[in-house]
C-alpha cells in the first residue's frame, strides 16, 4: 500500500481566499450567462439565496469539523462508504479532464481574436493541447510554488472585473443602454423562459467550487479558524463581481448579439477600444483573461489531481494515480489527466464546426460530470451531520462552523441544493425548445459507466 505523503502547511487565509475566488469566479462563463439577457439577474439573486449561501454553508462546516486530504472525496466516503467515494472520486477528477479542453478553446479562441483573426479552428486546437501540458506541469510542482498560478489569476480576475464594471457604468452614460432593465424584463416569463433556461446552468455552474480549496485541508495552517472567513468572504466578492459585470456587458450589447467566446473581447473593445491607445488597453486586458484562464484550468486540476491521489492511496483509483512527487504532488494524476483531456479535446474537435460550438459541448459534457459529486455531497451532509445531533435536537457546540438553523431546516436547504442540481444536469442535456444534446448525452453516459468499473474495480481491491 502506497504510503500518506506529510504534507507541508502553506496555505493560509489569504491563500484559501485567493484559490477560492480564483476557482469560482470564471470569465469564461460570463458572456453565457449574459445571453440570457436582464434575466440573468434574476436567476443570479435568487439561486445566491435558495443555492449558494447553503451550498457554501454545507462546504464549508464540512471543510472546518473534517480538515481532511481529498475534500469532498474524504466527506462522501465519511458519509456511504468506499464505493461511493470511488464514483464521487472518479466524476470529480473526469470533470476537469472535460473541462480544460472546454476552458483552452475558448483561451485559443480569445487569443486568436487578439493576435491571429485568421487562426483556425485546427490550430486553435494545437495551442489548447500545449496548454493542457503546461498545467500538468504546474500541477507537479510544489504547492508553496504552484498556489501562486492561482493567487495571481485571482487577482486579474477582480482587475478585470472591476474595470468591465467601471467600462459598463461609463459606456451607459454616454451612449444609453442596450437591454432595457425592468421588473417585466427581469422576470423569466413564457416568452423568454425556455431561453433562459437554455443558459441557466452556466450560471449554477459559475457558482460551485467553494469547497476545492478544502482538497488541500492537510496543507492549510488552520481550517478550523480561515475556512469560515476565507470562503463567505469570497462567496461575497463573486456574487457581487459576477452581477455588475453581467450588467455591464448587457450594458454594452443587447443579449441576442452577444457572442458565447468572444462577448468579454467585444464588449472590452466596445468599453475602451476605438484609440490607439483604447486599443493597447484592451489588448492588455486581454491577455490578463488569458492568464485567468489558464489559471482557471490550473486550479481546478491541483484540487482535482489532489483528490484522485488520495482515492488511489486507499485503493479506490488505480495505482498510476496514488503516484507523488517527493513534495507530495500528484504526479500519476496529472498525467492521466493530461492524456484524457488531449483525447478528448481532439475528439469533440472533429465534431465541432467552430469554437463556439466546440466551447459550449465540452462545457455542457463537463457540467453533467461536474454536478454529480455534489448532489452527493448535499445528502452525505444531511448523514454526516445525524451523528453530531445530541439529545436536544441540536448540533453541539464546539466551536467549529455549523449551518445555522434547525437540524430540520438545514435538512430542507440541503435537499433544496441537491434538487437545483439535478435539474440543473437535466438542461444540460435536454434544452427547452431544441430537445436532447446527443453529444453531451452519450459522453456522459460513457464517463458513468467507466466510473461503475472503477467504483467496482475500488471495492474488489479493497476486499
Amino acid at each position: 500500500m502506497t504510503a500518506k505523503h506529510v504534507h507541508e502547511k502553506t496555505l493560509g487565509k489569504r491563500d484559501i481566499f485567493l484559490f477560492c475566488v480564483s476557482a469560482v469566479l470564471l470569465l469564461d462563463t460570463l458572456a453565457a450567462g449574459a445571453v440570457m439577457g436582464p434575466t440573468a439577474i434574476f436567476w443570479w439573486i435568487v439561486l445566491t439565496i435558495l443555492f449558494l449561501l447553503p451550498f457554501g454553508a454545507i462546504c464549508t462546516e464540512l471543510g472546518s469539523v473534517y480538515p481532511e486530504q481529498g475534500g469532498i472525496y474524504a466527506w462522501v466516503k465519511r458519509a456511504y462508504g468506499q464505493k461511493m467515494a470511488s464514483r464521487i472520486s472518479w466524476y470529480y477528477w473526469a470533470n476537469v479532464a472535460v473541462w480544460i479542453p472546454a476552458i483552452f478553446i475558448l483561451f485559443a479562441g480569445i487569443f486568436s481574436q487578439i493576435f491571429f483573426p485568421e487562426m483556425s479552428l485546427s490550430a486553435q486546437i494545437i495551442l489548447g493541447q500545449v496548454l493542457i501540458w503546461v498545467v500538468v506541469f504546474v500541477n507537479v510542482v510544489a504547492l508553496n510554488i504552484g498556489k501562486w498560478i492561482p493567487n495571481i489569476g485571482a487577482v486579474f480576475k477582480l482587475i478585470i472585473f472591476s474595470v468591465l464594471i467601471i467600462g459598463g457604468i461609463t459606456y451607459g452614460m454616454n451612449n444609453g443602454i442596450a437591454n432595457e432593465f425592468t421588473l417585466a424584463t427581469m422576470l423569466p416569463t413564457t416568452e423568454n423562459g425556455g431561453f433562459s433556461l437554455q443558459y441557466l446552468p452556466a450560471i449554477v455552474y459559475g457558482m460551485l467550487g467553494f469547497e476545492l480549496a478544502s482538497a488541500s485541508s492537510a496543507e492549510m495552517k488552520n481550517p478550523r479558524k480561515d475556512l469560515p472567513k476565507a470562503v463567505f468572504s469570497s462567496i461575497a466578492v463573486v456574487v457581487g463581481a459576477y452581477i455588475l459585470s453581467t450588467f455591464a456587458i448587457l450594458i454594452a450589447q443587447p443579449a441576442e448579439k452577444i457572442d458565447v467566446v468572444d462577448g468579454l473581447m467585444d464588449t472590452l473593445g466596445r468599453f475602451f477600444g476605438g484609440t490607439p491607445l483604447g486599443d493597447g488597453f484592451v489588448m492588455l486586458l486581454g491577455v490578463g483573461a488569458l492568464y485567468t484562464f489558464f489559471s482557471n484550468g490550473a486550479t481546478w486540476a491541483m484540487g482535482a489531481n489532489r483528490a484522485a491521489a488520495e482515492a488511489a492511496i486507499d485503493k479506490e483509483l488505480p495505482a498510476f494515480f496514488a503516484i507523488e512527487s517527493k513534495h507530495g504532488t500528484p504526479i500519476g494524476a496529472s498525467i492521466l489527466l493530461g492524456i484524457s483531456a488531449s483525447i478528448l479535446l481532439m475528439l469533440y474537435g472533429f465534431l465541432a464546426g467552430s469554437n463556439e460550438d466546440l466551447f459550449w459541448s465540452l462545457f455542457a459534457f463537463s457540467g453533467v460530470i461536474f454536478m454529480l459529486p455534489y448532489v452527493a455531497v448535499c445528502t452525505a451532509f444531511i448523514k454526516i451531520r445525524q451523528s453530531h445531533i445530541g439529545i436536544n435536537g441540536r448540533i453541539a457546540d464546539d466551536g467549529h462552523f455549523r449551518f445555522p438553523g434547525s437540524p430540520k431546516v438545514v435538512k430542507v436547504f440541503a435537499y433544496l441544493c441537491a434538487a437545483i442540481l439535478l435539474v440543473t444536469i437535466t438542461l444540460f442535456i435536454y434544452v427547452p425548445g431544441q430537445g436532447v444534446v446527443w453529444e453531451v448525452l452519450w459522453g456522459a453516459l460513457s464517463v458513468i459507466i467507466l466510473g461503475e468499473l472503477v467504483a467496482y474495480r475500488g471495492v474488489k481491491a479493497i476486499k
